[in-house]
């Protein structure tokens, strides 16, 4: 869940550019690059239905999902997922849709239309009349963040948007022309500060390194509305440890992106994953330095971009990356060990680059444990697994009969068998995988 019940409370400001200072990791010399053990294999036992990203499927392509827990009815508990320009998906835990809500159509003929990126919760939102579940949404289609409320007595369509048009400026960018070229609001995490009560949303820029801190704003009419509090920006070159200057290769006029964020509910701490670069910690109100705290594998291998091929042709690895998560580092997510409350449990990565999740001790200063695999299940109608998988999402909290012992969803980028779209051509088709969290724990040996 997102809530925070940590040690830091961001102080509420006009906005403001903060200049975030960094700490690198230590220099140190070539990474040992022995062999790691393999990584453990889970199947999921439930998958949602394929979205396909074509205009005959809607241009809708799974992304990111959150696990809306149902307190006083677990088992009607809800899966909500972004479907790019397909809006959200919300799911029972048998993977069935029981809604769709579309992303907003384009201001104007040849605008961007809406395009749903990342979701995150708030737990208990303030509004006039009490407290109330919301999922707030990256859309990178019009530079916003969208806000739902979750509302339980309506089991066919649960979300209702609340979202104050007149309150949800811009999130990066100055004008249409910027927002058309999609340098606008891409990665998401959301959180409540317990010493505050306020609730903020963290949100990333596309082909950017910035960062921006957004207040949730409920109005006397039950919609919500934000303001930026304060934006900073990560690196985007580093110096490595043989005095070189290394900037990951990408298309010209692109920086290193973040997307998969996640704020620690216990600590404050924001996780932020550069998709080129590695897994980066601060706090979440965006005042503290900023620490790389695990790299990507290709980090510092030198790259030339080839027009032709639209694609970094590699030069030689000097060897200075990390060993457990190939680029993209995309889907991080926490999953808190009820047996320790306060920091047990561990921070999960997709390793997109080799279809992997990486796991690290939170309470054991982000050690790697180990790697785990969603792999294809065996028997008849068994899910398959998953590849290339952008977002995830963990609770251990128990989700009543079907996952009592808490639920990880992962997205699926390459959902199989796939089918033959109307011209012809393979179409894209993605959906989301629920794996049981006791199988994944006995398999993982967590």
């Amino acid at each position: 869940m997102s809530v925070i019940s940590g040690r830091r409370t961001p102080v509420v400001a006009a906005a403001t550019l903060v200049v975030l200072g960094v700490i690198a990791a230590p220099a140190h010399a070539r990474v040992d690059r022995g062999a790691t053990p393999s990584p453990a294999r889970v199947s999921a036992s439930v998958e949602t239905p394929s979205l396909f990203d074509d205009e005959a499927g809607g241009n809708a392509n799974a992304d990111d999902p959150a696990i809306w827990r149902n307190a006083k009815d677990p088992d009607r508990s809800l899966v909500i997922a972004t479907a790019k320009e397909g809006g959200l998906r919300v799911y029972d835990l048998d993977g069935r849709q029981v809604q769709s809500l579309p992303a907003p159509p384009p201001p104007a003929d040849g605008d961007m239309p809406g395009r749903f990126n990342n979701v995150d919760l708030i737990t208990g939102l303030r509004f006039p009349d009490g407290r109330h579940d919301v999922a707030v949404v990256s859309d990178r289609g019009r530079d916003q963040l969208r806000v739902y409320r979750i509302d339980p007595t309506r089991p066919t369509a649960p979300l209702v948007d609340v979202t104050d048009e007149a309150a949800a400026p811009r999130v990066f960018s100055t004008g249409q022309v910027e927002v058309n070229e999609q340098r606008t609001a891409y990665g998401l995490a959301a959180y409540t500060d317990r010493r505050s009560g306020r609730s903020f949303a963290v949100t990333s820029r596309r082909h950017a390194t910035a960062l921006a801190l957004a207040e949730l704003l409920p109005n006397a009419q039950g919609k919500v509305g934000y303001r930026t509090v304060r934006t900073t920006s990560l690196p985007s070159s580093f110096t490595l440890p043989d005095g070189k200057k290394w900037t990951p290769c990408g298309e010209p006029g692109e920086l290193p992106q973040v997307e998969g964020m996640v704020v620690d509910p216990d600590t404050g701490d924001l996780y932020a994953g550069q998709e080129d670069v590695g897994i980066w910690k601060l706090d979440a109100d965006l005042r503290s330095p900023a620490r790389l705290i695990e790299k990507v594998r290709s980090f510092g291998v030198p790259g030339t971009w080839n027009p032709q091929t639209e694609e970094c042709d590699a030069g030689t690895d000097p060897g200075f990356g990390g060993r457990h998560v190939s680029a993209d580092v995309e889907g991080l997510t926490i999953w808190r060990d009820p047996r320790h409350p306060g920091r047990g449990g561990y921070l999960l990565a997709s390793s997109q680059g080799d279809d992997t999740f990486a796991v690290f001790d939170r309470g054991n200063g982000n050690a790697y444990v180990r790697g785990f695999r969603v792999a294809t299940g065996t028997g008849p109608g068994a899910p398959d697994g998953s590849e290339e998988s952008d977002g995830a999402a963990v609770t251990s909290a128990p989700l009543g009969t079907k996952f009592p012992n808490g639920l990880l969803v992962v997205q699926d980028g390459a959902n199989t068998p796939g089918t033959t779209g109307p011209d012809g051509e393979t179409r894209t088709d993605t959906n989301f995988k629920f794996v049981d969290l006791g199988r994944l724990g006995r398999a993982a040996r967590l």
